[in-house]
């Protein structure tokens, strides 16, 4: 390691050693380099002597940089009660692991954004909605907590969800928590970073990554670091019912240098602001959130870790958030209360070693996701064949079970050569019962349809990657990743009103591979290029729903398979005070899958035809001083439907829904030092939504978007505390955001789902 910047050289030695190491940004000046071999400590002091920075090792896997303190300064290195995190520098957290080794944020040949955890706390973002906001190329539908859909690229197959896998991969930590559920809507609650990994990902993460991952990585228990800390806040919704959320952190030291344990508790509730003039209720959209992680660390040795934890959450929202248009674009008449639950579980034991022959992380998990939903299906009851019944209620329940394995080892050192391999296992059991039923004017409620449904899933795969430095900045690297899914479905559907009843037990096998290749050039001023092509796809499988049979062509629907071609750069300007990523995209999308619904109100696949999408992200960050960071996102890009599936429709619009073609966003932070100790922090928050449509039936989706979404805040931060104030829709603007809402009454009437109206929060934090 020749003579260069601290920080850098600390970056070498982290890709090295097969380490994760932030807060690089804290030192300073420049180091003669290291010669020879050192132990991880020595190697550590060595570079951050004089460098007005300290180091702590967390783990055998894990160090983190801080500024030095005064009084400490020339002391050796001690672990101490960190206060609050500067102002979040969005590349100064500078390894990142959604590829699955230690790699460089600014040397990475993909389209990966990272929000730290300092900048969701100083945005206020405490779900997923609020995080992706801040990056590039990210959308989310909108009809409700624990409902949605993350959509990246404008890659979007609608905005229903049903028997498709999504299109993004969304990852705790390493552990896949969604199969073809919506997003459970896990608060982020103590996590270290969130990472977006745009462009499929097939070769690395498999089915389910069609378009990218998006993964929350959780902070790790530390060994000898007895902290905790408190939040608690309070939101009032103009024209809604008041809201309230507190959260708790306590990490406990158990044996010196060997064991730690962890523990966060959070609960919320989320104030309604929509009324029900039939049911002459107010505020029926209220959601509450109750969760928590457990996670225990043992250090057996000095080269093998065993983490062991868990987490649960329980979201129950009590209505939807649609409306129907009229006078007061808050309202709508509905005949029942049209509830929702997402309970998530997930259990994961991770295994980690390092030495001369490389590094391997072993992580087995069990998930847990059960769903469920109420709908009024009274618009629809004159195709069930009662003529009696004035009142319809649709319950579908869906409890998916999975036990997954993924191992990865990686190659040691720093050699031209680096390699990883991996193996990959999963079960998955989703059970789907669904049952429709109606009332007379007198009587208890009868059901009219029933569909008993299962489907077991089993996949295995192994996969690879290799690349090699070339000559002069040049790396190539090539991967890939064989796959094979074994499906069985059962279904036994039931109309008892006509005594008709039909079941079938189906088995399909889907294998395949994915491949990845880039090629990268790294120029001397720190800027980088890179050319990247991959692939990615979703299994098929079957439909069994319907009042009566699925017509042949429409008792299966197939594979789809996307392919990406993207150029990159990532570039560091004006003594780096400037960063700017930026890609150019062209993705082939052959057989698409979408979930529809039949004019029943239930729910089907088909594949749609083939498609194209086009287009250009970008992210900036600019510094141009030390107290004031602007951050800037867009996505710009014309999808196309270039072949239409004649069994799925003969008409569809000719771009891809739910996504539109133009969506910007902005973020300004600003950091006033004052006396005592005591920072000003202020924030503007703003994107705008372009217009798109929800389905691919321009008949039964008028246009949606088009509006502007914003958040303001000013805090007020101590060494160990701090008190903020958040203003979420400061303009009160009500823009039909991308959802949809009751599939029964869908074409019937115009569903709108407005954005939440101007909301006041209050939050009050101490850590100890």
């Amino acid at each position: 390691m020749g003579p260069k910047p601290v920080s850098e050289a600390l970056i070498d030695l982290a890709l090295s050693s097969s380490i994760s190491i932030g807060g690089v940004a804290a030192c300073g000046g420049r180091t003669s380099g290291l010669s020879g071999d050192f132990t991880l400590k020595a190697a550590l002091t060595r570079l951050t002597a004089g460098a007005g920075c300290r180091f702590e090792i967390i783990d055998i896997h894990t160090v983190r940089i801080l500024p030095e303190a005064p009084e400490a300064a020339g002391a050796a290195p001690t672990p101490s009660k960190p206060g609050p995190q500067p102002l979040p520098d969005p590349v100064a957290e500078i390894l990142v692991t959604a590829t699955k080794r230690p790699v460089a944020y600014d040397r990475l040949p993909a389209s990966l954004s990272l929000i730290s955890a300092s900048q969701l706390q100083i945005t206020g973002a405490t779900d997923a909605a609020g995080a992706v906001r801040q990056v590039a190329g990210v959308t989310m539908t909108n009809l409700g907590p624990g409902r949605d859909k993350i959509l990246l690229r404008g890659l979007s197959d609608g905005a229903f969800t049903g028997r498709t896998r999504s299109t993004v991969g969304t990852f705790l930590d390493y552990v896949p928590i969604t199969y073809n559920a919506p997003d459970p809507d896990l608060r982020l609650a103590d996590v270290q970073a969130i990472e977006v990994l745009r462009g499929p990902q097939g070769a690395l993460y498999g089915g389910g990554s069609l378009s990218g991952v998006y993964r929350i990585i959780t902070r790790k228990p530390e060994f000898n670091l007895l902290q905790g800390a408190l939040t608690a806040g309070a939101a009032w919704t103009e024209t809604g019912s008041p809201g309230y959320e507190a959260e708790g952190m306590v990490n406990l030291p158990l044996v010196h240098d060997r064991a730690a344990l962890r523990l966060v508790a959070y609960t919320e509730v989320e104030g309604g602001y929509l009324d029900d003039v039939n049911l002459r209720l107010s505020d029926v959209d209220q959601t509450k959130r109750i969760g928590g992680r457990l996670a225990l660390a043992v250090q057996i040795n000095d080269t093998w870790s065993v983490t062991v934890g868990g987490a649960v959450q329980q979201l129950d929202s009590n209505d939807t958030q649609y409306v129907t248009p009229g006078p007061n674009r808050l309202r709508r008449a509905n005949r029942i209360r049209e509830r929702h639950k997402n309970d998530f579980g997930e259990a994961a034991v991770t295994v980690i070693g390092s030495g001369d022959w490389g590094r391997l992380e072993s992580s087995t998990a069990y998930v847990r996701h059960a769903y469920s939903s109420l709908y009024d299906a009274s618009a629809a009851l004159n195709l069930y064949g009662s003529s009696t019944a004035d009142l319809g209620v649709f319950e579908e329940y869906t409890k998916v079970d999975m036990v997954v394995e993924d191992a990865v080892l990686t190659s040691p050192g720093d050699s031209r050569l680096q390699w990883l391999a991996g193996l990959y296992g999963a079960w998955t059991l989703e059970k789907s019962p669904s049952v429709l039923r109606v009332r007379a004017t007198a009587g208890p409620p009868v059901p009219v349809y029933v569909d008993d449904r299962s489907d077991r899933l089993i996949t295995s795969a192994v996969y690879g990657q290799a690349s090699y430095r070339l000559a002069r900045g040049w790396t190539l690297a090539a991967g890939a990743r064989v796959f094979e899914t074994d499906l069985r479905t059962s279904s036994a559907v039931q109309a008892p009103l006509t005594g008709a009843t039909r079941a079938f037990t189906r088995k399909a096998q889907f294998k395949g591979w994915s491949p990845q290749l880039t090629l990268q050039h790294d120029f001397q001023s720190g800027a980088m290029l890179y050319l990247l092509a991959s692939e990615g796809g979703r299994p098929g499988g079957f439909n069994s729903g319907g009042i009566s049979a699925p017509a042949p062509s429409r008792k299966t629907f197939q594979p789809d398979r996307l392919r990406n071609f993207e150029v990159g750069t990532k570039l560091r300007l004006f003594d780096r005070r400037l960063s700017v990523q930026s890609a150019v995209f062209y993705d082939l999308w052959n057989n698409i899958q979408t979930d529809q619904y039949l004019p029943s109100g239930l729910p089907y696949t088909a594949n749609v035809g083939d498609g194209r999408n086009i287009g250009l992200e970008i992210e900036a960050t600019w510094r141009p001083t030390t107290t004031l960071t602007v951050q800037a996102n867009a996505l710009l890009n014309s999808s196309k439907v270039t072949k239409v599936n004649p069994i799925f429709a003969t008409r569809v619009q000719d771009r891809l829904p739910g996504v539109p073609d133009a969506s910007v966003g902005a973020l300004a932070t600003y950091e006033r030092p004052l006396r005592d100790n005591l920072s000003l922090i202020l924030t503007a928050e703003s994107g705008y939504v372009g217009r798109s449509r929800l389905t691919f039936d321009p008949a039964l989706s008028p246009e949606m978007g088009g509006y502007i979404a914003s958040k303001l805040s000013v805090q007020l931060k101590g060494p160990d505390w701090r008190v903020a104030a958040f203003v979420s829709n400061p303009n009160n603007t009500q823009g039909d955001t991308f959802a949809y809402g009751n599939p029964f009454s869908f074409g019937q009437v115009r569903q709108v789902t407005p954005q939440r109206p101007r909301t006041l929060s209050l939050l009050l934090s101490r850590t100890f």
